[in-house]
């Protein structure tokens, strides 16, 4: 293998993972019930990697409608459970790359307040301006309501969901963005004592009732606790490139280059061009859209065509690449459009492994997510980790 492309379609889950009802999400089941709310999804590129054969492998599996099993797959194909405790970004990724967490981050209240006064307070003394907020509480719907007075005031706002982030939000004409990034070094520094997994700036811009989010959001996350498989892969001088929100996730870590992009089409413009001039190593990005755009807000039919317009991307994608190339399509979590609030659900994620001429077969249920890990480390021809078992 000389080159390996992990492409991660953020939230699209396949199933309610065993422990689902835990965090409350049973019966979720993300792309099942997106096509059922998009009375069928058209994907015939994902069909023929065997996207529509997984739900058979996994228990109360639901059909995708739309996306029929493939008589012969032309990828490897199976279902990941999660290890780790937790259903959010930094969880799903790291496990990915080969840790486990067995003490999920630290989650709040939705309050207000949301999260303790010596953390608020001791963040508002080192940035020079109070805040407002501190509650759970959608992004959008956040700054609608507080909006116009951070215009006024100046004030931070601040809020978390039902993930473990401590997310500020301020408004470019206010805050510049300098100030911003830096608010959150801070916020960054005093989060860690409680093992909070990011800090996400929320950069907006407009005027009241017609506010709208840049392309400006940056994730700070907790750090690594050890090194992953892009730590070794690097380590060993193999190329690591990434993608997307991926350099923030792994608090930039085991990268040779990177790409900050901030949306679906800019990543896959990116893997377009990559495929062409990325001599070797691992590539590994981040299709952000079906989370950020429509997962949390609930809009089934958005995430139906973000899907089937990755399904197109895929199309040209495949013929670009050569016999000694591996791609590998999966997700970090769940994040069902049509369920309950507005948070992350705790899925199966599915798994497909593509290498040109080369049949595929059922990976079955993995269990971990840090197969993908293990698998990479086998294919590059480094030390075994600690975690998981190669597919490869």
């Amino acid at each position: 293998m000389k080159r390996a492309f992990l492409i991660i379609l953020d939230s699209v889950g396949i199933g309610a993972a065993p422990d689902a009802a835990r965090y409350g999400d049973a019966g979720c089941n993300t792309l099942a019930h997106t096509a059922a709310a998009a009375k069928g999804l058209t994907l015939p590129v994902l069909e023929r990697l065997g996207l529509g054969n997984i739900p058979a492998l996994i228990p109360g599996g639901e059909l995708i409608q739309g996306v029929p099993p493939a008589a012969a797959p032309i990828a490897s194909y199976g279902a990941m459970r999660e290890r780790s405790c937790g259903k959010d970004t930094t969880t799903g990724h790291w496990e990915i790359a080969g840790l486990e967490l067995s003490q999920g981050f630290q989650l709040f209240p939705p309050g207000p307040p949301a999260f303790p006064s010596d953390l608020t307070h001791t963040f508002e003394s080192r940035t020079g301006r109070a805040l407002i907020g501190n509650q759970a509480a959608s992004g959008t719907a956040i700054i609608d309501a507080l909006g116009p007075r951070q215009l006024e005031t100046g004030e931070w706002i601040v809020y978390t969901s039902a993930d473990s982030v401590f997310q500020i939000a301020a408004h470019e004409d206010v805050i510049p963005l300098p100030e911003l990034y830096q608010a959150c070094q801070i916020a960054r520094e005093l989060c860690n004592a409680y093992r909070i997994g990011r800090v996400i700036a929320r950069p907006y811009e407009g005027q009241p009732g017609a506010f709208h989010r840049t392309s400006n959001r940056r994730d700070f996350s907790y750090p690594l606790p050890e090194p992953t498989v892009l730590d070794r892969l690097v380590s060993r001088n193999i190329a690591v490139c990434a993608v997307g929100k991926i350099e923030d996730i792994y608090d930039h870590h085991g990268l040779s280059d990177s790409y900050h992009t901030s949306n679906n089409a800019e990543s896959q413009a990116k893997l377009m061009e990559l495929v062409n001039t990325f001599d070797a190593g691992l590539v590994i990005a981040n299709l952000i859209d079906f989370d950020m755009l429509y997962g949390h807000r609930r809009d089934p039919i958005g995430y139906a065509h973000a899907l089937e317009a990755t399904d197109r991307f895929l199309e040209a994608f495949l013929a670009q690449l050569t016999p000694d190339d591996l791609l590998i399509l999966t997700a970090d979590h769940g994040n069902d459009p049509t369920h309950t609030g507005t948070d992350h659900t705790r899925e199966y994620v599915p798994l497909m492994v593509y290498q040109p001429q080369k049949s595929g077969r059922s990976l079955g249920i993995r269990d971990g997510f840090f197969d993908i890990a293990q698998s990479l480390a086998y294919g590059f021809g480094i030390p075994r980790l600690s975690r998981g078992t190669s597919f490869m």
